[in-house]
């Protein structure tokens, strides 16, 4: 098993970790200190060494920080996290709701008039520095080492696992074109910081596990514009593959990251949305002039290629046989019969007999009943509910060498009440309405994200995160830039990956989401199309949807085409890969309606 079930935090060493720190604060001369929940790469995932906001407050999710003043301590968290933050906290620490109490805001506010705030360079970005200079009022934020590690007694140590190389014929271009391509697009700068472990990976054709989950490598880049690549990574992960990595791409140690920055020649290229402060900081000490661009790997690894696309619709076959043959375990259950632990159990199961599952891409989330109203509920020994009467949602994906998957299900344990089905296909039109979308080429995920939305608005109903988030190929299942969301500001192009899940969450009582990935391509034209040039989706993921849940009275002609259409081709190219009852199962489930 991939996924354990022990409870990650507790809150009660939330209140003596709190005293602890506040002493190092008084002892640094510091009012308060912010913990972010980042590490050095600011990805959106983090090693155990790096879980500082998890250890101190026991929240777990993937997103949030915590600002610790001598006399309160705010935990920050989006819609996402709101119901899962008050169960993992101590009453030391007040949940904040960010972004609409934003952290300037609650710093100018709280801290002392003229009081220090102590951060870790290495921890934030120069934008999110820079936003919250510009908002903290008259607080002083000092650069500072990193107080948590001062007291975590038992932090565990930087991962170290060996690199490995993504094969050419799953990339579908070697990387030193990749490097050579990237470097003519640096003018007029001189080379370009990488510090993102996705980029860096796919840059270099390579793949690590120094994250559970996301198959990363740590470590830092420069990319010159001459087509060199300076890697500054433990020399013990690429030990292995070092005639891989060839002449193009030197190698030196993660201590000299700094010290080599601090004596570049010419304009230095950094993404500030990405950068640590540090980095900024060095150059600027060094005289480097900075040049601020979106990292130069964010768009050609966003805008996936013939191989890579390959890839992920064979991954998205082999998962989708697998997912037919838990659902149809599933319903073979006696209501009552099953936790949520035992779904998770049986579906990472039958993932992996697929014999080419290298991870999952996430912590399954099975949610049974009120559980499913938490939008990234993970199941422990302590949360496990048993899968009675209601609804179940099981969101979960895998690692192919080939693939990254995303899928969610809700489904009917039982009959489903009307307050149920109701919403649930309020939520189906809506994911509907993005699987049939045609837009004009410019269009961003702000431009269509209220489609999903629209027919949960007409019954004053709505969903508190965005609509999709971009997926990488054998990288992270949440990948920027590209997001379908009302934040969604990159325009789509043909190749992208994305996920489509609008969802609806009624706490203490149930919660629903519908997940397909998508991928954007070119649209064939029309007759009489004025529009230049129009872009559509393909869909990735076949999976049957629960039609028990359905109102039909509630969908429009041209929704129910899309729904049947759908479910007739997944039995097109599912069904030759599942035999016996699954087979049986899988030819009911796709039944018209």
């Amino acid at each position: 098993m991939f996924q354990t079930f022990s409870e990650p935090a507790s809150p009660d060493q939330g209140p003596p970790r709190l005293a602890a720190l506040r002493a190092v604060m008084t002892r640094e001369g510091l009012d308060g200190f912010i913990i972010p929940r980042a590490d050095a790469h600011q990805g959106e995932y983090v090693a155990e060494r790096d879980s500082r906001l998890a250890w101190l407050t026991g929240f777990t999710g993937s997103a949030g920080f915590c600002v610790v003043l001598q006399d309160k301590a705010g935990v920050f968290v989006d819609g996402r996290y709101r119901v899962q933050v008050g169960s993992q906290v101590a009453d030391v620490f007040t949940p904040v709701h960010w972004p609409e109490v934003t952290l300037g805001d609650w710093i100018a506010e709280n801290a002392p008039r003229g009081g220090v705030v102590g951060f870790d360079p290495w921890l934030h970005t120069v934008t999110q520095m820079r936003d919250l200079e510009s908002s903290a009022g008259d607080v002083t934020l000092r650069r500072t080492h990193n107080l948590v590690d001062l007291i975590w007694e038992d932090q565990p140590p930087p991962p170290a696992s060996a690199a490995f190389v993504q094969p050419v014929e799953l990339t579908g271009e070697k990387h030193d074109d990749k490097i050579a391509r990237l470097a003519n697009t640096l003018g007029p700068a001189t080379c370009a910081v990488l510090t993102l472990p996705d980029s860096i990976c796919w840059l270099l054709n390579i793949r690590g596990d120094d994250l559970p989950r996301t198959p990363f490598v740590h470590g830092f880049a420069i990319l010159h514009a001459t087509g060199d690549v300076t890697f500054f990574v433990n020399p013990s992960k690429i030990e292995d593959i070092k005639d891989h990595l060839g002449p193009k791409v030197r190698i030196e140690s993660v201590e000299a990251f700094l010290q080599v920055l601090s004596v570049l020649d010419g304009p230095a290229r950094i993404d500030p949305a990405s950068c640590p402060v540090i980095v900024a900081d060095t150059l600027r000490d060094a005289g480097t002039q900075i040049i601020e661009a979106q990292d130069p790997c964010a768009l050609p690894k966003a805008c996936k290629i013939g191989a890579e696309l390959d890839g992920a619709r064979a991954a998205h076959l082999r998962d989708g046989a697998a997912m037919a043959r838990f659902l149809c375990w599933l319903d073979q259950q006696p209501v009552g019969s099953l936790t949520e632990i035992d779904v998770v159990k049986h579906l990472e199961e039958q993932r992996a007999a697929t014999n080419a599952l290298r991870d999952i891409s996430f912590d399954t989330i099975s949610g049974a009943g009120p559980n499913g109203a938490i939008v990234h509920y993970r199941v422990t020994e302590n949360t496990n509910r048993k899968v009675d009467q209601g609804l179940l949602l099981v969101d979960s994906g895998g690692q192919y060498v080939d693939g990254t998957t995303d899928v969610t299900r809700t489904i009917a344990i039982g009959e489903g009440g009307a307050e149920e089905r109701r919403a649930f296909t309020l939520v189906l039109k809506g994911m509907i309405a993005i699987s049939n979308l045609r837009w004009p080429k410019g269009l961003a995920g702000r431009d269509m994200d209220a489609l999903a939305r629209a027919a949960l608005w007409e019954h004053g109903l709505d969903y508190g995160h965005g609509t999709g988030h971009g997926v990488g190929s054998y990288l992270s299942v949440h990948e920027g830039p590209q997001r379908l969301a009302r934040s969604g500001t990159v325009p789509f192009m043909p190749g992208m990956i994305l996920s489509n899940e609008p969802g609806f969450y009624k706490e203490g009582a149930f919660g629903i989401r519908i997940e397909n990935l998508i991928v954007v391509e070119t649209a064939p034209r029309l007759p009489d199309q004025t529009v230049p040039e129009m872009y559509r989706f393909e869909t990735l993921t076949y999976v049957p949807i629960d039609t028990r849940l359905i109102d039909t009275s509630l969908l429009t002609e041209t929704e129910r085409t899309w729904l049947n259409a759908y479910h007739a081709e997944v039995l097109v190219r599912i069904g030759p890969l599942v035999e016996g009852d699954v087979s049986t199962w899988l030819t009911q489930a796709c039944a018209p309606i």
